[in-house]
């Protein structure tokens, strides 16, 4: 299998699971943050949204220095589970989930936010526990918002560069997702290479951005009917 193919696969796997990372973290976070109101509120929502406006090499050395072996987590890791995160695809796709966070967690707290709350309260009246009413009543409703935000996310992760080559490098097979070996091809002056997997990945982000698009629009013309 030659570099392209390669690299498209790890990325694809890459921003997979960094979607599925998300899907649970940012879906929870902005669930909790739309339900509740504390001290501090304010703050987490700008912390869980800078990611959006950090450059990615400082997330990334961020992450460096939080899973490398000399902090507290990865030695525990490495000590404990002989676990090393760092120059693997695993590092790749923590980097990935961390920097589209932001996609996932924004589109998701508005969606939590447009549901009307009388239903929630109806469903409390009637003795249903706050997972059922979760479950039942809460995402059912903002499940499309949830949705358009996971594959902003995940074409945000699919294209990832700086956060990731921090913390997984360029090893050819193993870490080097498709935007990493455009780079390379980039450096090394390989045109072709370059150009080739340049349209592949420009299709890919394409293709997720129409459908998040279209979700949107089918949205807008559903709450449209409703009114």
């Amino acid at each position: 299998m030659n570099i392209t193919w390669t690299a498209l696969l790890l990325s694809l796997k890459v921003a997979g699971f960094a979607t599925l990372i998300n899907l649970f973290a940012a879906t929870a976070l902005a669930y909790g943050i739309s339900r509740s109101r504390f001290w501090g509120r304010e703050l987490l929502d700008s912390m869980l949204s800078l990611p959006m406006v950090m450059p990615p090499t400082v997330l990334g050395y961020y992450l460096l220095v939080l899973l490398g072996k000399k902090s507290g987590l990865g030695r525990f890791l490495y000590e404990t589970f002989g676990i090393q995160l760092i120059f693997t695809w695993q590092a790749a796709t923590i980097a990935a989930a961390v920097v589209a966070l932001p996609l996932v967690y924004k589109p998701a707290r508005a969606a939590f936010e447009s549901v009307n709350p009388q239903f929630e309260q109806a469903a409390q009246t009637m003795g249903l526990s706050s997972w059922a009413i979760f479950c039942r009543i809460s995402f059912p409703l903002a499940w499309r918002g949830i949705l358009g935000g996971l594959l902003l996310g995940f074409a945000r992760a699919f294209g990832e560069f700086g956060a990731t080559l921090m913390v997984a490098g360029s090893i050819a097979g193993q870490t080097q997702t498709l935007s990493i070996a455009i780079y390379e091809a980039v450096q090394a002056g390989d045109d072709a290479l370059a150009n080739s997997m340049v349209l592949i990945a420009s299709i890919v982000c394409i293709g997720v951005l129409l459908l998040a698009n279209r979700l949107a629009s089918g949205h807008t013309v559903r709450r449209a009917t409703v009114k």
